[in-house]
C-alpha cells in the first residue's frame, strides 16, 4: 500500500497527469493522497498463515469474490483508459483476477504493461513452482513490456537467483530500493511536534517494534512487550491494522504501568522511525527500505513461513553488515532485552554502496517504456 503510493506520487511529480490506484487494502483511505492520485478499493482478501486466500469480510465464496474483483478491475481500467498498467508481483493477479484485464489491454494494443517486483519473492524452488502453476513466465514474455525490480542486484539479483529466461531477463530493469525520505528533512525535525509527549511518554530514548500489517506479528510484539527496556528507554509497539483485536488488547495490558505504548495504525510511521534509537521489526520490503534509508540500528526477526522472502532478505542484509537478524526460533523476551541494552554503532560498512535511488529512477524507467507523451498510470496493489 505504502510502496505503491510512493510510486504513484513519484510518477505523478515526474510526468503523469493522473494515477489511479486499485488496491485490496481499504486502509489506503486513511493515508493522504496527493492531487492527481485517487484510489479504488476492492472487496478485501484475507490470507491465512498457510498462504491461502479467503474473503476478508464478505460472506461469499472465494470464487465469487475473485469474480467480483476481476469484473471491478476490468470495468475501472476500461473506463479510465490508462496508458500504463503497473501490476504488483503477480502477472495475472491473485487467483488470475487480472487475466481479463491483461487480455483486454493486449487486444486493445494502446497501453503498456509493467510488472513491479520486490527484491526477493521467495526461495528459488518455491518461485519456480508458483510461476509454473500460474503461467507467469509465458504471461510476462507475451503480455508485459517491462519488469521493474525495486531493489539492488548487489543485495539480491532475481535474474540470477531465479534463473529468468533470456526473454524475461531482457525486460528487467533495476530501480534501486525505494527511499521515501529522499530529499525530505527527517520527520522528527518538524517544528511543534513532540510525539513522545503526545503519547504520554517521558523524555528519553525510544525503542520501536513494528510488525507490518500485523496478521502474524503478535509473537514478536509480545516478546517485545515482555522484554526489559533499558533505563531511560521508552517503548512503542505498532501492531498494524490487521492484528486481531484480542491480541492487541493483550499487548495493551502488558504495557500498563510501563513506559510502553501500543498503537494500531499511524498515518506517519516515518516520524516514529526517525525518533527511534533501536528498532525491532519483521523483514518486509517496505520496513527494510525505511531502516536502510535511516541508517537505523535494527534487529530483524523475519517471517519464515509460508514464504522465505523475509528470511532471505534478512540474511542478505545481515551478511552485508546492514542490519542485524534474530531467527524466530531464537525469539525470547530476554534476547530482545539483551539486544536493546547492547552498545553498538549503527551499521555503516555497506550503506553508502546500496542503491536507494529508486523513486528518482522509476520515472526514467516509465519514459523508457512509453516515451514522454503518455502520462496516465494505473497501479494495482493486488
Amino acid at each position: 500500500m505504502r510502496r505503491n503510493l510512493m510510486l504513484a506520487e513519484a510518477l505523478l511529480e515526474a510526468q503523469s497527469r493522473s494515477v489511479l490506484m486499485i488496491t485490496g487494502a481499504r486502509e489506503v483511505a486513511a493515508l493522504p493522497l496527493p492531487p492527481g492520485v485517487d484510489c479504488l478499493a476492492l472487496p478485501g482478501l484475507g490470507k491465512s498463515l498457510s498462504g491461502s486466500y479467503h474473503p476478508r469480510s464478505l460472506g461469499i465464496s472465494l470464487e465469487e469474490l475473485i469474480r467480483l474483483r476481476a469484473d471491478t478491475i476490468l470495468a475501472a481500467v476500461q473506463s479510465f483508459g490508462p496508458d500504463v498498467l503497473i501490476v504488483d508481483k503477480k502477472p495475472l493477479g491473485v487467483e488470475r483476477e487480472l487475466e481479463p484485464t491483461v487480455e483486454w489491454l493486449h487486444a486493445r494494443g494502446t497501453a503498456r504493461l509493467v510488472l513491479g517486483l520486490r527484491d526477493v519473492l521467495d526461495a528459488a524452488d518455491a518461485v519456480e513452482r508458483e510461476w509454473e502453476a500460474e503461467d507467469s513466465e509465458a504471461t510476462i514474455r507475451d503480455r508485459y513490456d517491462a519488469v521493474w525490480v525495486y531493489g539492488d542486484p548487489n543485495v539480491y539479483d532475481p535474474v540470477a537467483e531465479y534463473g529468468f529466461s533470456p526473454e524475461i531477463a531482457a525486460k528487467v530493469r533495476y530501480s534501486g530500493y525505494l527511499d521515501g525520505r529522499a530529499g525530505q528533512p527527517p520527520a522528527a525535525s518538524t517544528p511543534g511536534r513532540d510525539p513522545l509527549a503526545n503519547l504520554g511518554l517521558p523524555p528519553g530514548r525510544l525503542a520501536l517494534c513494528v510488525v507490518g500489517g500485523g496478521e502474524d506479528g503478535f509473537r514478536i510484539a509480545d516478546a517485545f512487550a515482555r522484554a526489559e527496556l533499558p533505563a531511560g528507554m521508552n517503548g512503542v509497539i505498532l501492531t498494524g491494522p490487521f492484528m486481531p483485536a484480542e491480541r492487541s488488547e493483550l499487548l495493551r495490558l502488558r504495557a500498563v504501568g510501563r513506559d510502553l505504548r501500543v498503537l494500531r495504525f499511524v498515518d506517519d510511521a516515518g516520524l516514529l522511525l526517525d525518533l527511534a534509537d533501536r528498532v525491532v521489526a519483521m523483514g518486509g520490503y517496505n520496513t527494510v527500505c525505511e531502516l536502510l534509508s535511516r541508517r537505523k540500528r535494527a534487529l530483524i526477526v523475519p517471517r519464515t513461513d509460508p514464504r522465505r522472502e523475509q528470511l532471505i532478505r534478512a540474511e542478505r542484509t545481515r551478511d552485508l553488515g546492514l542490519l542485524e537478524m534474530l531467527h524466530p526460533d531464537e525469539l525470547r523476551p530476554a534476547a530482545l532485552g539483551e539486544w536493546l541494552a547492547r552498545d553498538a554503532a549503527p551499521p555503516e560498512r555497506m550503506l553508502d554502496r546500496i542503491d536507494l535511488d529508486g523513486l528518482r529512477r522509476v520515472p526514467e524507467l516509465l519514459a523508457e517504456v512509453v516515451g514522454a507523451g503518455r502520462r496516465a498510470e494505473v497501479v494495482n496493489d493486488g
